[in-house]
């Protein structure tokens, strides 16, 4: 891979590209990385890395049959066993 280096950035460039890799929870040398891709053509618009703060992309990932398969399955785990707990 080559490196390169940027003359001339402007002040508020650096300031908002730093505020974005530090709302996206990334590197500044990622972030650079991702744009430049992006604007050629490189790499989709979606970033790379997405940082997640709950599971809503699992949520609701199984079909109804499957969630009922799981619930078949795992329904003996339910039964109490009541000489168990004396």
């Amino acid at each position: 891979m080559a490196n390169i280096s940027i003359r001339g950035l402007e002040p508020e460039t650096l300031s908002k590209l730093k505020a974005l890799a530090k709302k996206e929870n990334t590197s500044f040398n990622a972030l650079v990385l991702r744009l430049l891709d992006r604007s050629v053509g490189v790499s989709p618009e979606k970033p790379l890395y997405q940082r997640h703060e709950d599971l809503s992309e699992l949520a609701g990932a199984w079909s109804q049959q499957e969630a009922e398969e799981f619930e078949a399955n795992t329904a003996c785990f339910s039964n109490i066993d009541p000489q168990q707990w004396q």
